[in-house]
């Protein structure tokens, strides 16, 4: 199978170096935000309301 491990749910960038990515998990569904400006860059995934990871879309199951 060739496809790819992330898949980019959503960007959004200023033109200035900053950039904000929502990343999906094809093997799990989970969702991370990814920001970042210049060099520097943090991933954590995003929550719900009662503090569970978001997952979505279609997935392997392990």
């Amino acid at each position: 199978m060739d496809q790819k491990r992330f898949e980019i749910l959503y960007k959004q960038g200023s033109g200035f170096g900053v950039y904000v990515r929502v990343l999906r998990d094809t093997k799990t569904g989970v969702q991370y935000l990814l920001a970042g400006e210049g060099y520097g860059a943090g991933l954590t995934p995003l929550l719900d309301k009662d503090g569970k990871p978001i997952v979505s879309g279609e997935w392997e199951e392990a």
